[in-house]
């Protein structure tokens, strides 16, 4: 496979999983194909189970980490095709999907990220002997629990007036023009109610983990072997992060690291966590740009289909192209009750505070001019843009900040609870 098409692969994988599998890898597959495990009203095949192993095995080969032993490998594959199982039937009874709207554009992105056309990236892929129809179904599977973990769990989140005063007033809310840290994480997770002995195994098996990275263990082989976060099978990647989105016990440990450094094990109500700086960088935003943008949003229902929702906000595009106004569009006909009473007025709004589709849309529309429809994972919308303007960062703006930043280390916190939480409620039974 060329170092390319490995990099496109890596980019294209919400959870780090979207390689190729060679036509060897497939042809090796157990032909007599039996179930691995029953979750829920879902079943895991072996087949599917010896598939995501030989991915995870290229992948971390082709990132140069050490495979765990065989068992530890297979346990940590099958525990994460449960959850991404249990996800799944998630999503479908909250009726959370990705549209061919929405897929398409994804995989626009992640080709124009690579500097391919769509055409070049579908002819990269068969080139290698990946089937592009299913590069496209895992994709979308890795978009899908993605929404569902987003959508869900930000339900359990609130953010009060205290906190956020609690915040501002604190280290952390002063460091809203922190420096970033590229971060690996390692965690031995302890249940929600553990008892003394399970906190001690935990803490013993942290330590442990510890004196081999010490001893010039890799820290992504060790996540891979004895992590029990989300990211493990992605070497512990948690990406780029600003200290004051980590939970405040984390945070602090990762002040006290320099660019290759590891913390010894933190304890959090989650577990035992080892932390590793990769890298850092620093700097703060002073100005920032920003819109004035309204929109007008069409939501599929029982009622009315995706395609029907489409056409509807196609005919409303062209009656504000025939000199109907806008804002009266939007208050009797949008979906977005706080801003079609508004004349779809969004305010003035920058970047990371909309969906990915919607600000791609919003930062190639001139001011003045009226988007033609685009489909989000909320619906059919159709926006124009009133004003731009930079804006220093003041005091609403370290608020919204710092709003986002305690939501963002609640997140993560969070992620993991619940998924602690779905596993255990699931019913699963491992054939094995």
């Amino acid at each position: 496979m060329t170092n390319k098409l490995r990099n496109i692969l890596f980019s294209a994988a919400v959870f780090g999983l979207l390689i190729p599998t060679s036509q060897a890898t497939l042809a090796a597959e157990i032909p007599l194909d039996r179930v691995a495990a029953v979750v829920n009203d879902g079943i895991i095949m072996q087949s599917e189970l010896a598939q995501r192993t030989a991915i995870v095995k290229e992948q971390l080969s082709a990132r140069n980490t050490k495979l765990p032993p065989e068992h530890i490998l297979h346990k940590q594959v099958l525990n994460r095709l449960i959850i991404d199982s249990i996800q799944k039937q998630l999503a479908a009874k909250q009726g959370i999907r990705v549209t061919e709207g929405q897929l398409d554009a994804a995989i626009a992105r992640i080709a124009a990220q690579n500097s391919l056309s769509l055409d070049q990236f579908r002819d990269a892929l068969i080139a290698e002997g990946r089937d592009y129809n299913q590069a496209r179904e895992q994709i979308r599977n890795e978009m899908l629990i993605s929404n569902v973990q987003q959508n869900l769990v930000n339900r359990r989140i609130r953010v009060s007036e205290q906190e956020l005063e609690n915040f501002l007033n604190s280290a952390s809310g002063q460091e809203q023009t922190s420096a970033e840290y590229l971060l690996g994480h390692i965690l031995l997770a302890t249940p929600s109610q553990a008892s003394p002995e399970a906190i001690q195994k935990a803490e013993r098996e942290a330590n442990e983990v510890f004196k081999k990275l010490k001893s010039g263990a890799d820290f992504a082989e060790m996540a891979v072997e004895f992590s029990n976060a989300p990211n493990a099978l992605k070497g512990g990647d948690l990406g780029w992060r600003k200290v004051n989105e980590l939970p405040e016990v984390l945070g602090n440990a990762i002040r006290k690291l320099s660019p290759g450094e590891f913390s010894k094990p933190v304890r959090s109500p989650s577990g035992f966590h080892i932390l590793l700086a990769k890298d850092k960088r620093g700097g703060a935003v002073q100005l920032v740009p920003q819109r004035l943008v309204s929109h007008i949003l069409l939501k599929p229902s029982e009622i009315r289909t995706s395609n029907q929702a489409k056409h509807q906000i196609t005919q409303l595009y062209q009656r504000i192209q025939s000199g109907e106004k806008f804002a009266t569009l939007a208050k009797e006909y949008s979906d977005d009750p706080a801003s079609g009473s508004e004349g779809g007025s969004l305010g003035w709004t920058q970047d990371g505070q909309m969906v990915p589709e919607f600000e791609q849309v919003m930062n190639n529309t001139v001011v003045g001019q009226v988007s033609v429809p685009f489909e989000s994972r909320f619906g059919w919308h159709i926006l124009t843009v009133l004003d731009t303007r930079t804006q220093d960062l003041g005091a609403q703006m370290q608020e919204n900040q710092a709003r986002a930043a305690i939501r963002k280390r609640k997140y993560n916190e969070e992620l993991t609870n619940w998924l602690r939480e779905i596993r255990s409620q699931a019913y699963v039974d491992i054939k094995e």
